[in-house]
């Protein structure tokens, strides 16, 4: 049976996406992956009898599974994978369609931009478990917004009668059709502002909508979708997201997960903990003093360290060569931040000042005027536009900068912030003061969300990659993994001990599954992030671990940094070879002497 396409089907789009006009064009690219099928294959009367005889006499589960529910699961995957014919052909073979006639004339009214058949399949739509409810019609989940869902119909229908230059159609629609819904006053302000674009392409931009020619429609269908009924139509790429799904719970419980690529389906996954970074490969003393901070770039492939000195060495990885060393006039240096593309790298000091490197050249960009106190913090947009500073004085707590130094906004809390974490997404900026609280703030609005006070005095803080959950390090020995949302403690991670001084817990690892902390006692403490479970207590420094850091490029390496001026670099007994191999030949070209590997140490 061949498996060649007959044609295309049209893609339902991402679920994840709002409705047209309302999410960035970037985030719009939608795959054919997963669609539920434009073109549903068509089954003769005969065929379909008998593929429906055959359903009847086969049992009803499928090792515990419903048989319909399986079926249309792949037909719906074939079909997105491009196996037209193999999809015909197993709708016939088992006597169950995709979707009904009226859910297919749904998807074919938006995908058309036949506007007014849309509707009016949308007004005879039944709601499931109604009495009138029809598994044979358009049947809408319990509690969607009909007229919402017209909302995004008409609204469609504007922006194409504008993106064709049609602006009296397009008025015409607003105040006779959008309006009088009454559903999103807002919604209406926006789109009349739109009236006044001058181009197809200024009209995109502002709307955020790439056009009827782009996925606009398929991310209408998308929006719509979900409002209807999975068991007539359903959820986009259904069985990816399940594969997904069963791919993460195993991640989820993988106690040692090194692996950065995707789980096979072939077989349960595990990570065997030899390859986890629990040994010192290669031991760095390039710096003089006390070790606070230590962090990759983005990419990897470069280490910062900071402290009690007036230096910050900044090193090649993974030959941990030294690539320069940063002079910053005596004052001590408590933090840094590398910017999203890793061209820029703030340092934070304890002479009130934050300097700009640019990290090319490594030459001086801008010296930030002083403050009153001690600069803290430092985190940057997503876009790497701006950075926001945080520092010690009440007054100007929390001030952001443009890439060149230039001031564009002081905020107007007033609090001592001792440290600073923001979200990838933008949506979260966080900081702690020294009043035992923290600030959570909208990083996009900059307005303050909430606050929250805890029992003992936070010593860092950090966000998951994924924005969603905040790991508050205090000096009682715990750290605490809250939901920023809810605002609820998940978990705790326990077993490390604080103290007066700062000590910097961070996520990181394979999938970023880990959690890890310095620890007073001079050890690195690792923990799974779902489980809440102590993974390795690494002895690494003495007398104090101030700082750890994981590469985000190598789920095999760790770096930490402590009180006795040494930055250790972990990772697995394979790859510690590799690394001390790199280095000996770097000292070797270098004529370099401060190296010490875990024997010399």
């Amino acid at each position: 049976m061949s498996g060649d396409g007959e044609g295309t089907l049209v893609a339902n789009g991402s679920g994840a996406h709002p409705p047209p006009g309302s999410a960035p064009s970037a985030r719009q690219a939608i795959s054919n992956n997963g669609t539920n099928g434009a073109h549903k294959p068509s089954m003769n009367g005969s065929s379909h009898l008998d593929g429906a005889a055959r359903s009847h006499l086969a049992p009803p589960t499928y090792l515990g599974h419903d048989r319909e529910e399986v079926t249309r699961l792949l037909i719906q995957a074939l079909s997105g994978m491009g196996y037209q014919n193999i999809a015909k052909s197993l709708c016939e073979d088992s006597g169950y369609e995709l979707e009904n006639p009226t859910v297919a004339a749904f998807r074919s009214a938006i995908m058309g931009g036949a506007w007014s058949e849309a509707e009016n399949l949308l007004s005879s739509a039944v709601f499931a478990g109604g009495q009138d409810s029809d598994e044979h019609g358009l049947v809408l989940s319990p509690g969607s917004d009909r007229t919402t869902m017209r909302l995004w119909i008409r609204q469609q229908k504007f922006l194409e009668l504008l993106e064709k230059r049609e602006t009296t159609p397009a008025l015409t629609v607003l105040r006779n059709e959008i309006t009088p819904l009454h559903c999103d006053t807002a919604r209406v302000h926006f789109l009349s502002a739109l009236l006044m674009c001058h181009s197809p392409e200024d009209l995109k931009e502002k709307a955020d909508w790439d056009g009827a020619g782009g996925n606009s429609r398929q991310t209408l269908l998308s929006e719509l979708s979900k409002c209807i009924s999975p068991s007539v139509m359903l959820p986009d790429n259904r069985l990816a997201d399940l594969l997904q799904q069963v791919k993460q719970s195993q991640i989820d419980i993988c106690l040692y997960h090194t692996s950065a690529a995707s789980p096979s389906l072939y077989s349960d996954h595990h990570c065997d903990r030899a390859n986890f970074p629990s040994e010192v490969a290669v031991t760095l003393t390039d710096l003089d003093g006390e070790i606070w901070q230590i962090q990759f770039s983005h990419s990897g492939n470069r280490l910062a360290a900071c402290g009690s000195k007036s230096e910050v060495v900044v090193w090649h990885v993974p030959d941990f060569g030294v690539a320069t060393v940063l002079r910053h006039d005596e004052a001590e240096v408590g933090n840094l931040s590398w910017s999203p593309d890793d061209s820029l790298l703030v340092t934070c000091s304890r002479d009130n000042c934050a300097r700009i490197w640019e990290t090319e050249t490594w030459t001086l960009v801008k010296h930030i005027d002083r403050v009153d106190d001690p600069v803290t913090g430092c985190v940057w947009a997503p876009d790497g536009q701006t950075f926001t500073l945080s520092t010690l004085d009440k007054h100007r707590s929390l001030r952001t900068f443009n890439r060149k130094g230039d001031i564009v906004h002081t905020w107007e809390r007033k609090h001592r912030l001792q440290d600073l974490c923001g979200s990838r997404d933008g949506r979260w900026l966080v900081g702690i003061d020294d009043h035992r609280k923290i600030h959570v703030y909208n990083g996009i609005t900059r307005e303050l969300e909430y606050e929250m006070e805890l029992h003992a005095m936070p010593t860092s803080v950090s966000i998951s990659s994924d924005s969603k959950h905040l790991l508050v390090n205090k000096n009682d020995g715990e750290a605490q993994y809250i939901n920023l949302a809810t605002r609820k403690l998940v978990h705790k991670f326990l077993g490390h001990t604080g103290g007066e001084c700062l000590i910097r817990a961070t996520f990181g690892g394979a999938n970023e599954s880990f959690a890890v902390s310095g620890s007073e006692d001079g050890n690195v403490w690792v923990w799974h992030k779902e489980t809440g479970a102590a993974v390795e207590r690494l002895a690494g420094h003495q007398p104090r671990c101030n700082s750890v850091a994981w590469n985000p490029a190598d789920p095999c390496m760790l770096a930490s940094c402590g009180d006795d001026g040494k930055v250790k670099i972990w990772s697995n007994k394979t790859r510690g070879q590799e690394l001390r191999s790199m280095y000996r030949q770097w000292r070797q070209q270098n004529s370099y002497n401060g190296w010490q590997n875990q024997d010399e140490a």
